[in-house]
């Protein structure tokens, strides 16, 4: 029996060990045969367990840590990899994250701290506000596609966004950098040279330095006035009869008030045709109209070592040589119309000047041209340009101007002197500062300062373009017989163009100057007006030339 119930036993046994077999998982290489189930109590007292052997989590080195997860971000996806990160960020408290930043800093190779930093950067823009973001591609397309144009036009606009007090201090500093005049007793300054033969602008634009001072009158000429006077054709020929009404007598150099030439003053009449000569002119009245002529090779006297004529055929040259080794032709023809004036220089370079174009016999009133007046287009106060309240910039820009209206053809230099619709289509600077003694055309000690801004605009017109042409006009009140005012202001205006030659250095032979007299007033009036007695600049090259552009030399 008691066999029995032992081998009941271990088939008991058996039984149950070949069941939990069957049931039974390894846990840490140990195989549970049986395990009792657990009551509600013990579940809740027992921990969680993480998978895993913690042992092995806890004796891990660090640097077999690191090895893992470098593992692990190679082998996830990127995108994972940057959600993890920002997880981790969001956990982590701000120290720590710089701390790990700045190790990985210093951990990366530079090429992935650039490739790190421009991926900030786009993370930035993409953070940035849809408005900031279009406001910098717009700025940025600007800066790329605008035209220096209009770029400069932006600047222009933001100047002019200045306060009123800082554009005036502005404005003051210019004016007195262009006004103010060198030291004392500076020389003139050599004219730039051109292309042999070359009329009218072209070549590089040259920007000659502010106004000279004036300097110290240069006394009498060295040539007397009768080396330039032209010999006279053989007597009773046609040219014997029309050359007394182009070539004036020969000028006195020590008259210096109309009182002085009166008393020499002679009348030839002939046919309708009234002359009156006087020293250096000649007044001409006919058919109710009076002019004045002159001779312009007076004024290269002044600077002339010396003076020859030449007779080519039936024309006749006057050569003045000059101390730079330079050169100025005049040719005249048999009538005594100028044709030509151009200066050589030393290494035998011409500069023309003066190219006139005669067609028709010879008549003292035959070059008055009937044109309708211009059409002004431009502001009065750029049209006429009045000394006395005008900037240094205003007076530039008057001589340097292209024509206000078109010029269709080139004109003679009788053509332009003798017609005012023609002269009208330029611009012109009144010399309102300028004043003379009753009677007198010599330009006082006080006076001469005044031209200093005229003189620098000639000055850079020349230096821009050697063949300009410049006309100073003379022009007198209503008061007196219109005989004295001619021959006044024929002389005021030549006495002009002398200091601008004598003081500033500026080419007599880019001058040429006219008297009109009581003619052209600015204020209809009988009586004695300041503003009447006046001398007239203008650029005149564009009528010389027939062309109808600017000066290319912007004011500064």
């Amino acid at each position: 029996m008691f066999k029995a119930e032992k081998w009941l036993l271990v088939g008991t046994i058996l039984s149950g060990v070949a069941i939990g077999s069957a049931h039974a998982t390894p846990v840490d290489g140990v195989l549970v045969i049986a395990q009792a189930p657990q009551t509600e109590q013990e579940k809740e007292k027992k921990p969680p367990q993480r998978p895993g052997p913690p042992q092995q989590r806890e004796v891990q080195p660090p640097q077999q840590q690191q090895q893992q997860q470098r593992q692990q971000r190679e082998v996830q996806p990127p995108q994972q990899q940057q959600q993890q990160q920002r997880q981790q960020r969001e956990v982590q408290p701000p120290q720590r994250q710089q701390q790990q930043e700045r190790q990985q800093r210093e951990v990366q190779p530079p090429q992935q701290q650039q490739q790190q930093q421009q991926q900030q950067q786009r993370q930035q823009r993409e953070v940035q506000p849809p408005q900031q973001q279009q406001q910098q591609q717009q700025e940025r397309q600007q800066r790329e596609v605008q035209p220096p144009q209009q770029q400069q036009q932006q600047q222009r606009q933001q100047r002019e966004v200045q306060p009123p007090q800082q554009q005036q201090q502005q404005q003051q500093q210019r004016q007195q950098r262009e006004v103010q005049p060198p030291s004392q007793g500076a020389q003139p300054l050599p004219v730039p040279q051109q292309q042999q033969g070359q009329r009218g602008t072209g070549g590089p634009v040259i920007q000659p330095p502010r106004p000279i001072a004036p300097q110290q009158p240069v006394g009498q000429p060295a040539v007397a006035p009768s080396a330039v006077q032209l010999p006279p054709p053989p007597p009773g020929s046609q040219a014997a009869q029309v050359q007394r009404a182009f070539v004036p007598p020969p000028a006195q150099d020590n008259a210096t008030r109309l009182d002085d030439v009166r008393g020499a003053r002679r009348e030839v009449r002939e046919g309708d045709r009234l002359l009156i000569e006087e020293p250096g002119r000649v007044i001409i009245q006919q058919g109710g109209q009076t002019i004045v002529r002159h001779n312009e090779a007076d004024r290269f006297r002044w600077q002339a070592q010396d003076v020859r004529i030449e007779r080519r055929g039936t024309d006749t040259a006057t050569l003045f040589d000059r101390s730079d080794g330079s050169r100025i032709y005049t040719v005249n023809d048999e009538y005594g119309r100028l044709l030509h004036r151009y200066r050589r220089m030393p290494d035998g370079r011409e500069i023309i000047i003066i190219d006139n174009r005669y067609s028709g016999p010879p008549n003292p009133f035959g070059y008055f041209v009937d044109l309708p007046p211009p059409i002004i287009r431009i502001p009065r106060e750029r049209y006429i340009v009045e000394d006395e309240y005008a900037r240094p910039d205003d007076i530039y820009y008057a001589l340097w101007a292209a024509p206000v209206d078109y010029i269709d053809r080139p004109y003679t230099l009788d053509e332009i002197r003798y017609s005012l619709p023609l002269r009208e289509r330029m611009p012109r600077v009144d010399l309102d500062t300028v004043t003379f003694d009753t009677g007198s055309w010599e330009v006082g000690p006080d006076q001469v300062e005044r031209l200093a801004v005229i003189a620098d605009g000639i000055n850079r017109a020349i230096a821009a373009n050697p063949s300009e042409v410049f006309l100073i006009e003379g022009h007198t009140d209503a008061v007196g017989s219109d005989i004295d005012n001619l021959s006044l202001s024929d002389r005021r205006a030549e006495s002009v163009a002398l200091v601008l030659s004598q003081q500033f250095g500026v080419p007599p032979e880019n001058l040429t100057t006219q008297g009109y007299g009581a003619h052209y007033l600015k204020i209809p009036t009988p009586g004695p007006e300041r503003a009447n007695r006046r001398v007239t600049v203008r650029r005149i090259t564009p009528l010389l030339t027939g062309q109808n552009q600017p000066l290319p030399l912007a004011p500064q």
